[in-house]
């Protein structure tokens, strides 16, 4: 984004810091809709710098991917090794299994 900035105040186009901050604020995904809010309420966008709105939006892009990052842990699958303890109805229950399957 910047560079494309640059290359337009080169050109002999410049935005205002407010357009930018618009600009950046309306081309992000949906999924930013929350964050959008959040800045747009909590800040003043005419005199917010795109500096410090560029990191907000770093921050918040890190901490969804570390949010990402342990679900995908949390869903990973957990194997248990079971023990068994042999006790007489166990035994019980071979016994009938093996004979049942012998007839």
């Amino acid at each position: 984004f910047t560079t494309i900035i640059n290359s337009l105040k080169n050109l002999g186009k410049s935005y205002s810091n407010q357009e930018l901050v618009r600009k950046i604020l309306r081309c992000l995904p949906k999924s930013w809709t929350p964050k959008v809010t959040e800045i747009e309420e909590a800040k003043n966008l005419s005199t917010l710098p795109l500096e410090q709105l560029l990191g907000s939006l770093m921050t918040h892009e890190t901490t969804m991917k570390n949010h990402e990052n342990v679900e995908v842990k949390k869903k990973k699958a957990i194997a248990f090794k079971v023990s068994k303890e042999e006790s007489e109805s166990d035994e019980d229950g071979d016994v009938a299994l093996i004979t049942s399957q012998f007839k």
